[in-house]
């Protein structure tokens, strides 16, 4: 794949060409050249878009496609598209399918199945057999077939021995061990945060109790084993606070914030609109200002989608029976510049990929071509049109956004939506 990608502004605080904007010349996947003007003799494909910007490809931590067994919800190849026509070079795949993503014959399957596609897919295994909570799954096996993480998505270990092992076994590969911030026996059957809205409409409340009980207990776990621990998609301003004190006592521990947890409190769920129905649930303001607070201090470290696509069988249904989630990717740059600066957009964005051993490509002359490609002041108003994925549930849908992704450029291929 030659290119060249004409009049972009680079974002990348670790290359040269740092805010300026300049011509970037592609040979082969990879960067030869970047200057203020480049000639294009050879006839390459140009690039030109409007107010073009560049960064180093983005990551996200915790996407769902439901391959194999909810083909239905999404598929490993639409699912990749989606993700690369929304700006992200590579994502890690939760092992929320039928059967559950737990040996390494199923991490080779979903690596197989993501070959050749311009966005990497890095899988992530179940931390458990079948992802049930009793035993722990060939971890082991599943490193060694690729697997990036070990997580039992959206399931908290109920057992503090389980994890305690879990985290002392993985320690001996370098393996990351992720547990999921619920203590179900607090959370029963609460369908959104327990406040004073919850009451208000008559739904069962699962308060922030139930998060942080759960952290507090991993914490622990993680201090006496001495392991590697991952907490995503924290919610709540006191489970900040308790990373905030474990990561000053050294600990290996990083965590996440889903994006829609940055964006919307739960006073949106007065409608009874099913997209808003997520896990962790949405939150109060003030756990809000405390998400973000965590992110520009660094206590947070990364932010993702948590794209999980629901078929409407599974949606338009009775708010207590709805399942959880929403999709996420084609709206998260424009969510994420919306709160913050492009600087830490891109920021938060990027840095997750070394806790997830994911190599980094800077934007310098030598380095694979790995970008991501944007228009930061784009505003817009998100609605079904922007939707890629083969499920519709966005939490979005009419909301105000403002930058839009225009595609990638990876794996010596160009996926551009424009």
């Amino acid at each position: 794949m030659n290119a060249l990608v004409k009049s972009a502004t680079i974002v990348d605080p670790k290359s040269d060409f740092h805010n300026k904007t300049v011509d970037i010349l592609i040979e082969k996947g990879v960067i030869t050249n970047i200057s203020k003007r480049i000639s294009n003799p050879k006839n390459y494909k140009e690039i030109k878009l409007d107010n073009l910007h560049v960064s180093q490809g983005w990551f996200d931590s915790s996407v769902s496609f439901g391959e194999p067994g909810f083909e239905e919800r999404e598929t490993i190849e639409n699912g990749l598209k989606t993700a690369a026509y929304s700006g992200f070079t590579s994502v890690a795949v939760n092992s929320n399918t039928n059967p559950v993503i737990d040996s390494n014959a199923d991490i080779s399957f979903l690596k197989s199945k993501a070959e050749k596609h311009a966005t990497s897919l890095y899988p992530i295994g179940a931390l458990t057999r079948h992802g049930q909570g009793k035993d722990l799954a060939e971890l082991f096996d599943m490193k060694n077939a690729g697997a990036v993480a070990f997580y039992d998505y959206q399931h908290p270990v109920e057992n503090p021995n389980l994890m305690k092992l879990a985290l002392q076994y993985a320690s001996n590969f370098d393996g990351l061990v992720c547990s999921f911030p619920q203590e179900s026996r607090i959370s029963g059957l609460g369908v959104m945060n327990e406040n004073v809205t919850s009451t208000s409409l008559g739904l069962k409340g699962n308060p922030a109790l139930a998060e942080e009980l759960q952290v507090a207990r991993d914490l622990f776990l993680l201090e006496y084993t001495e392991g590697k621990l991952h907490i995503p998609t924290i919610s709540t301003a006191k489970s900040v606070a308790l990373i905030k004190a474990a990561k000053q006592k050294k600990l290996d521990v990083t965590c996440s914030v889903a994006l829609h947890n940055l964006i919307f409190t739960d006073k949106e769920l007065t409608t009874f609109n099913t997209n808003f129905k997520v896990l962790p649930p949405l939150r109060s303001q003030s756990d809000i200002d405390a998400l973000i607070e965590g992110l520009k201090d660094g206590t947070i470290d990364m932010v993702t989608s948590d794209h999980n696509p629901i078929d409407i069988e599974d949606k338009k249904i009775e708010f207590d029976y709805a399942k959880y989630g929403t999709i996420g990717l084609e709206s998260a740059f424009g969510a994420l510049n919306s709160v913050f600066t492009i600087k830490k957009a891109v920021e938060l964005l990027t840095k997750g990929k070394e806790r997830f051993g994911i190599e980094s490509f800077p934007i310098v002359v030598g380095n694979k071509a790995n970008l991501s490609l944007f228009n930061p002041n784009e505003n817009y108003m998100f609605s079904r049109e922007h939707i890629l994925s083969r499920s519709k549930n966005s939490i979005f849908d009419n909301k105000e956004l403002k930058g839009m992704a225009y595609g990638i450029i990876a794996n010596n291929k160009i996926i551009l939506s424009k």
